[in-house]
């Protein structure tokens, strides 16, 4: 596994809590915004600032338009941006507190390392939470820091579906064909209608890309591999900047983010298709 696959792995599962942890759901609900979705679209947007439908759909780039702008921009109403933010770090914080107990300087001290040499050309979202200011909560630290990492190579995933001539359901089409993803496991979480589903596959066979089960052909394999190696190229500088000390993170990250899967903090499967380091 190249390594910086092997930090999304160790990492990923960090920032995910924030997506099941009922501390979240409870925070955003404390905050004003209402139902799960609108938490999820207002809480991983709020750094953009108070960001419409069409951006937000965009930056998101796996899921249906419709879906977003049911959400957005009326969660803005509820509540500010910034108290969404707020409430968010000590929520997660509190959950990973739950599960990991307290402390944790320094994973949390790593990856802020590996988060500060993070280059955000064409990464918004990214660029976006690293203007966040560094909370004192050592947890909360690490919560922001994994974040960053985890959309910094988000981003990048983005640049690299796009540069492959693919959008947003084309791409998770291609997951599921590598086996990366079951349908039955993100098709319930990202909006699109059967029809668009549909199309979409259409699409991809039509291109050469599936075959008629749905399963990536041979130049369908081809593709996913050159959008993989692109994302862990554009992925790339915060390993490299941690050089030797990469080891120590992964050596510390890792069992964090097993202790997460393993509490039921994340489970596995997940429409994201992190798995146990």
């Amino acid at each position: 596994m190249r390594i910086e696959r092997r930090l999304w792995a160790a990492v990923e599962p960090l920032h995910a809590v924030v997506y099941f942890a009922p501390e979240t759901a409870e925070a955003a609900k404390a905050v004003g915004l209402r139902g799960y979705w609108m938490g999820y679209f207002a809480g991983r947007l709020a750094p953009l600032g108070p960001i419409g439908p069409e951006p937000a759909t965009a930056v998101l780039f796996g899921f249906a338009p419709a879906m977003v702008a049911r959400a957005l921009p009326d969660a803005w109403t509820f509540a500010a941006p910034a108290d969404v933010v707020a409430s968010r770090l000590a929520a997660v914080s509190a959950a990973l507190r739950r599960v990991l107990g307290d402390g944790h300087e320094e994973p949390a001290a790593l990856l802020e390392r590996a988060a500060d040499a993070c280059r955000f050309d064409g990464r918004p979202l990214a660029a976006a939470w690293a203007a966040v200011p560094k909370p004192a909560d050592p947890l909360a630290r690490l919560w922001r820091a994994a974040t960053i990492l985890r959309e910094h190579r988000g981003d990048g995933h983005v640049l690299a579906a796009v540069h492959a001539g693919l959008g947003g359901l084309e791409t998770t089409l291609t997951h599921i064909g590598d086996g990366v993803l079951g349908q039955a496991d993100i098709q319930p979480h990202r909006g699109w209608s059967a029809a668009d589903w549909t199309a979409a596959a259409g699409g991809l066979r039509d291109r050469g890309l599936l075959d008629d089960d749905g399963r990536l052909t041979e130049s369908g394999t081809a593709v996913r591999r050159r959008i993989e190696e692109d994302t862990d190229r554009l992925a790339a500088a915060p390993a490299e900047a941690l050089g030797s000390e990469l080891e120590r993170l992964l050596e510390l990250a890792e069992p964090l983010s097993r202790a997460v899967i393993d509490a039921g903090a994340v489970p596995v499967p997940n429409p994201m298709g992190v798995s146990r380091p």
